[in-house]
């Protein structure tokens, strides 16, 4: 089993953080914006997931190098987030309050309320090469 290389491995949960997004509050309805100083990395990509069966779960992989910030456009969703050795679980239930999750971290999302929408904005374009598919090369790459 080939291990990923990156400068640094080490990340943390620690480092994944709620970043609330900024709300312009109206009576014909709210709205927020996302800008270059709200997040901290420069959004390469934007995808979102939905349509999520009852009892399927999503994620279960860790980038090398891209961040990311997820954010539940609708309803709701657990997201677990593990270093290789803490876990957390973060509800996201709120349009304007985003998950950012840092580099080198396994993330899996389960949960998925009826009609949730989960926006995800990356740091980076879709590469293979950059995923982390197995949960035993993960503990291998924290471990290097």
């Amino acid at each position: 089993m080939k291990i990923p290389q990156i400068t640094n491995p080490k990340t943390s949960i620690k480092e994944c953080d709620i970043i609330t997004i900024p709300k312009i509050e109206d009576p014909r309805g709210n709205l927020s914006v996302i800008e270059k100083d709200v997040i901290p990395f420069v959004s390469r990509r934007v995808y979102y997931l939905y349509d999520v069966p009852s009892g399927a779960t999503r994620g279960g992989h860790a980038h090398i190098e891209q961040h990311e910030l997820l954010i539940a456009l609708s309803g709701s969703f657990d997201v677990i987030l593990d270093d290789g050795i803490n876990r957390k679980k973060i509800t996201l239930n709120r349009p304007d309050k985003g998950l950012y999750i840092t580099r080198g971290i396994w993330r899996e999302l389960e949960n998925f309320s009826s009609g949730s929408v989960c926006l995800v904005l990356a740091s980076d374009v879709f590469k293979e090469e950059d995923y982390i598919r197995s949960y035993n090369a993960f503990t291998l790459f924290k471990n290097s």
